[in-house]
């Protein structure tokens, strides 16, 4: 963890799934200047498997998100590791054993951070990629008048069935290693981490990609490398605990899904009052331009603007990409301005 990084802590958390949990971790970064009406402050929740400083790299002053006009907080979501994890507090366990976290989970938590530290009750924006996208959409249908714009990058506000196959691809990957004994890993799967690499990576990126091999200009000597140093040797760095934890988070992604809405994702997506930016990749597959532009048109003024990349859906976290960041902070700026 950043030695500047901070740490808000909750007592008595009751998760979504039943379990409360004696104490509760929020570790968050900040970045810029909170100013004196608290107009200024954008929230940017983590995306799977990145901690904040995996994300951070679009913070400055040409970059997608200005710290020189606004105060940006990157909140970990649980289960990333830093913040409350099966990795870190031996009160969490996995969906095997009845415990699981959900993004209500972590808006609420987020909410509570933002009030009782910062006095910070209303957004300018939740910025957002993959499962940022699906936090900034929680937080546009649960706290409707405290949220102005949302930028949802490659995310939908519900996880749907076809994606839902790629998490259960993964989660089996990783506990199809013999190290899994049904409820936890009892070494190092070696092999699940191997398999689950080369499964996220033929999702994550387009057949165009793959096709044209621009990660040959970054250094990788050839396809395998790329898998092996651009995918597997990432992930590695992740508990293979915690990357259980953020895919059931992931599968069970439903704004409609919460004691707010009793499972009307319809009535739930249609409360969101923010300019709303809806971002996907035209190559993205899984989180496809066709279900973004399906929840596009339930949001009353949503923008439904996709990123023309061959890089997937890696192109909403472009920072190997200048031509899509370009893409991406016009837009972002131009929101920002409305």
């Amino acid at each position: 963890m950043s030695p500047d990084a901070h740490t808000f802590v909750l007592r008595d958390f009751a998760l979504q799934c039943g379990v409360t949990l004696p104490e509760a971790r929020l570790v968050y970064q900040t970045y810029g200047n909170l100013r004196d009406d608290r107009t200024n402050v954008i929230l940017y929740p983590t995306s799977y498997g990145a901690q904040h400083n995996d994300i951070d790299w679009l913070i400055g002053r040409d970059r997608i998100l200005d710290p020189t006009r606004y105060f940006i907080i990157i909140a970990n979501q649980f289960g990333n590791g830093l913040s409350t994890s099966p990795s870190n507090n031996e009160c969490c366990d996995l969906a095997e054993n009845g415990f699981w976290f959900t993004h209500y989970d972590n808006i609420r938590a987020q909410s509570q951070m933002l009030s009782q530290i910062f006095g910070i009750e209303n957004l300018a924006l939740v910025y957002g990629w993959s499962m940022g996208a699906q936090q900034a959409y929680y937080w546009g249908c649960h706290y409707p008048d405290r949220v102005a714009r949302i930028a949802a990058l490659c995310g939908t506000a519900k996880t749907t069935d076809h994606n839902k196959v790629f998490l259960w691809s993964l989660r089996s990957a990783l506990t199809a290693d013999p190290a899994w004994n049904g409820h936890r890993f009892v070494d190092v799967p070696d092999r699940g981490y191997q398999a689950y690499a080369r499964i996220y990576a033929s999702w994550a990126a387009s057949q165009a990609y793959y096709r044209e091999q621009p990660y040959l200009r970054f250094g990788y000597e050839s396809l395998e490398d790329y898998l092996l140093r651009g995918w597997e040797a990432n992930y590695r760095k992740r508990d293979p605990h915690d990357l259980i934890a953020m895919i059931d988070t992931w599968l069970r992604c439903d704004v409609g899904n919460t004691p707010i809405f009793q499972g009307d994702y319809a009535r739930a997506i249609s409360t969101i009052q923010a300019k709303t930016l809806v971002m996907p990749a035209t190559t993205d597959l899984y989180f496809t331009p066709d279900d973004c532009a399906a929840e596009a048109a339930m949001i009353a003024g949503a923008t439904y603007t996709p990123i023309p990349s061959i890089w997937g859906h890696r192109a909403g976290n472009p920072y190997q990409n200048p031509d899509d960041e370009t893409f991406i902070r016009e837009a972002v700026h131009e929101l920002l301005q409305s």
